[in-house]
C-alpha cells in the first residue's frame, strides 16, 4: 500500500487513542502508534506522574511495549499525534532495531520501507496479552521469569521480567535499555504503560523477577508509579529458591507523592 494512505490511517488512530492518555498535569495528551510488518499495530499513549520527570512519553510507552511482546524488529513505522521533538527523534535514530529515517514532522520509517512506498494497510491492534492463566503465586513468578527473556539490556545484563494480572488477562512488561540512559524504562513501568495504553483496567496481582538477584524489589521511580496508578495491588517478588515475597504497594512507598497541591491548581 503506498506510503500517504497509511500515514493518514496511522494519524486518525494517534488521535482517537487521546481519551487513552494520562495528562492532568499539563492537560496535553500526546499518542503514538507503532505499525508492524503485518499491519498489526501498537498504541502507545502519555503518562504522567504526579513526579514530573518519572512521566511516560507516548513514543517510549509504545516502543516498550513492542519489546514486551517480542515485536520490537517487527515495527516498520512510527507515528505521533504530533511532530516528533528532537529528543524523541534522538530516541528512535537510537534503536537498536533500526535503522529509521524521518519521512515527515510526525513520523518516522524503518528503512527500506520508506523508499518503495510498500508499507502493509493497518489492521487490527496488536493484543499484547499472554496466553493462559496463574493459579498462584508460584505460576506467576514462573509466567514472569519467562517473559524476562524479551528484556533488553545489553549494557548492565540485569534482565526483569513482570506480569499483571488484570481481569482482562496476565500483561507482560520487561525492562528496556537504551544507549540514553534517560530513556531507560523498568519492566514495572512498562507493564503500567501497556495497561494505560490499551484501556486495561488497574491489576489485581503483580508478578517480578530479577533473573539474577533473588534480592530485588522494585526501584524507586517503580514504586512512585505503582503508587499512583495501581495503589490496591498485590506484589508478588521472586526470591528463586524460597517461596516469593508477598506485600502492598502501601508498604512498598508508605506516604506517596500524589501531587493534590498540583492538580487542584491546575
Amino acid at each position: 500500500m503506498s506510503l500517504d494512505p497509511v500515514l493518514s490511517a496511522l494519524r486518525d488512530q494517534a488521535r482517537q487513542l487521546t481519551p487513552r492518555a494520562h495528562a492532568p498535569f499539563s492537560g496535553t495528551p500526546t499518542t503514538a502508534v507503532l505499525l508492524l510488518d503485518d499491519g498489526t499495530w501498537i498504541p502507545g499513549v502519555r503518562v504522567e506522574s504526579a513526579s514530573y520527570s518519572l512521566t511516560l512519553p507516548a513514543l517510549l510507552n509504545a516502543y516498550t511495549t513492542a519489546v514486551a511482546t517480542g515485536r520490537a524488529e517487527a515495527v516498520v513505522a512510527f507515528v505521533l499525534s504530533r511532530p516528533f521533538r528532537r529528543e524523541e527523534a534522538l530516541y528512535v535514530e537510537e534503536l537498536a532495531a533500526g535503522p529509521y529515517e524521518a519521512v515527515a514532522d510526525d513520523a518516522w520509517l524503518r528503512g527500506g520501507w520508506a523508499g518503495d512506498g510498500a508499507l502493509p494497510s493497518p489492521g487490527a491492534p496488536l493484543s499484547p496479552m499472554l496466553e493462559g492463566s496463574v493459579d498462584d503465586s508460584s505460576d506467576g513468578i514462573a509466567t514472569a521469569r519467562a517473559i524476562a527473556q524479551h528484556a533488553h539490556v545489553p549494557a548492565s545484563g540485569y534482565a526483569v521480567g513482570a506480569v499483571l494480572d488484570t481481569p482482562q488477562g496476565l500483561l507482560p512488561g520487561v525492562n528496556v535499555e537504551h544507549p540514553d540512559w534517560a530513556r531507560i524504562l523498568c519492566a514495572e513501568r512498562n507493564a503500567l504503560g501497556t495497561v494505560q495504553s490499551y484501556d486495561l483496567s488497574a491489576p489485581q496481582d503483580f508478578y517480578l523477577t530479577c533473573v539474577d538477584d533473588p534480592d530485588g524489589t522494585p526501584c524507586g521511580a517503580c514504586r512512585q508509579l505503582l503508587a499512583e496508578l495501581a495503589p490496591d495491588t498485590t506484589l508478588w517478588m521472586d526470591r528463586h529458591d524460597a517461596p516469593p515475597d508477598r506485600t502492598t504497594v502501601s508498604a512498598l512507598l508508605p506516604g506517596s507523592f500524589r501531587g493534590k497541591a498540583l492538580l487542584d491548581a491546575s
